[in-house]
């Protein structure tokens, strides 16, 4: 390994990522919140009513409480007062505390939905959100320019530079306030829930414990290893869910990843559904029947199905890079109802400019009540009204050295037999096709490949469009 930490540590769409022992080391973690603590000293605590206090949360992976330990003993060598979680907690429960107590940022100890084999760093704003690329990279230009100071923790904690928090109990509070529990009270829906052993696991049974709402809990325990797999809300690691659904005879199936910020559904039947259309789902329950206004936010490979609600409901639509932190940037600069990406990350508004699994799978639930069908039935009215599209992806790794030619991509003239009528390049390349297919490729902010997305009206020329983004990529 480089001697030089810049060599190591970089941040990429959403925080800080590493291997556990080879890059994400003790030594790189106190270098890391070194940095953040001159960033804090030097640039984030100017910001006007804003204590020089760090708000530290982290989930259930392998060591992550020692990880926040060791941040919250640099911090407090720093002279920055530190609150650090008493347990795991979602990275939403992370996110609230910050503006809740006036926090100037948010540290979470977290790697999302990587591999076991990871964890990672990331920060979270004064409002809660995710850091912008400008507040990174102010980070990354502190790595190694200080030495790097510690306080014991017992010293640090005997004299209150680091409190013990309770986060849960002020984000449980808004949760059962934002969700109308009166409504939801007597309803008999039959509910599933995967955990998948992340830090979501307790808090939606804590939250319906005193409705009639019939929940289960499956993967709830803490298993650092993820039975080897990557906490991750998406079809190929759900066969039990997908499989318990159909033979219980589940209303609903909902799906958190490692950190609890992600949402994946299931539909009666054991039909996955995807957070694609979690998005338009919610943005139709908070638009027509709970009566919000604003703009809805999609990023630039979101369906084309937003954009037919937004256009329906005469909503502004927005369309960002891919990365919650540009969807947050817009919830505080504007009033947005709803804004999501394909991965599953979900932000409502009333909440904090973030993402939240639990609460968005709250509010599917919530929709039934409202509407007094399963999520099937509402989903098969939104397609029978906005149209039916197909939509895939596949991450494709790229050879070692290999690089590959966004500006030919976005030449292409024709797109499996249809003409490309518009084309996006703001984030990697959208090719749009008179027919409303899309084929999209883009470099992952996080991981070593490409990922290729595509959208059509049937699901045969969706599948050929990735085949084709594929081999364009092995070229």
């Amino acid at each position: 390994m480089s001697e030089n930490p810049r060599d190591a540590i970089k941040f990429g769409t959403d925080g800080w990522r590493g291997v556990i022992s080879d890059n994400f080391t003790f030594k790189n973690v106190r270098i890391v919140a070194q940095a953040i603590s001159d960033w804090v000293k030097q640039d984030a605590s100017k910001i006007s009513g804003q204590k020089k206090m760090l708000a530290v949360g982290y989930d259930t992976r392998f060591m992550s409480g020692d990880y926040a330990k060791l941040v919250s003993q640099v911090f407090a060598a720093n002279g920055i007062d530190v609150l650090l979680s008493d347990t795991p907690i979602p990275t939403p429960a992370l996110s609230y505390g910050v503006p809740d107590n006036k926090c100037v940022a948010g540290i979470m100890i977290t790697a999302s939905h990587n591999p076991y084999q990871f964890n990672g760093i990331k920060i979270k704003t004064p409002q809660g959100g995710g850091a912008s690329k400008d507040i990174t990279d102010r980070v990354e230009a502190y790595l190694g320019q200080a030495e790097v100071k510690s306080l014991d923790l017992k010293e640090a904690i005997a004299q209150k530079k680091v409190v013990i928090h309770d986060f849960k109990v002020r984000y449980l509070q808004f949760i059962k306030g934002y969700i109308d529990l009166k409504k939801i009270k007597n309803a008999r829906f039959k509910v599933l829930t995967d955990a998948m052993h992340g830090s979501g696991n307790g808090l939606m049974g804590e939250i319906l414990k005193e409705t009639k709402i019939r929940l289960e809990l499956m993967r709830s325990d803490v298993n650092p290893y993820f039975e080897g797999k990557k906490p991750e809300p998406v079809v190929e690691y759900l066969k039990e869910i997908l499989y318990r659904v159909k033979k219980e005879k589940f209303d609903l199936g909902l799906v958190l990843d490692g950190d609890a910020d992600r949402i994946a559904s299931v539909q009666p039947g054991g039909e996955f559904l995807h957070p694609q259309k979690i998005l338009g789902l919610l943005i139709l329950h908070l638009v027509r029947n709970r009566g919000r206004k604003g703009g809805v936010v999609k990023t630039l490979c979101g369906t084309t199905m937003i954009d037919k609600i937004a256009q329906k409901l005469g909503l502004k639509l927005y369309e960002t890079p891919v990365g919650f932190k540009y969807i947050s940037d817009l919830m505080v600069a504007e009033e947005i109802v709803a804004g999501g990406e394909e991965a599953g990350g979900m932000g409502v508004q009333g909440f904090v400019p973030e993402r939240d699994g639990t609460l968005a799978g709250l509010l599917l639930l919530e929709m039934m009540v409202y509407q007094k069908k399963n999520i099937k039935k509402i989903v098969d009215e939104m397609e029978k009204e906005f149209g039916r599209y197909y939509y895939e992806r596949a991450d494709v790794q790229l050879q070692p050295g290999k690089k590959v030619d966004m500006v030919a991509v976005a030449k292409t003239k024709k797109l499996l037999g249809k003409k490309v009528v518009d084309v996006k390049d703001f984030d990697g390349v959208k090719l749009i096709c008179e027919d409303e297919s899309w084929l999209m490729l883009r470099p992952s902010g996080t991981e070593p490949l490409v990922r290729a997305y595509s959208e059509a009206k049937s699901l045969d020329r969706a599948k050929k469009l990735i085949k084709y983004g594929e081999s364009l990529l092995k070229k």
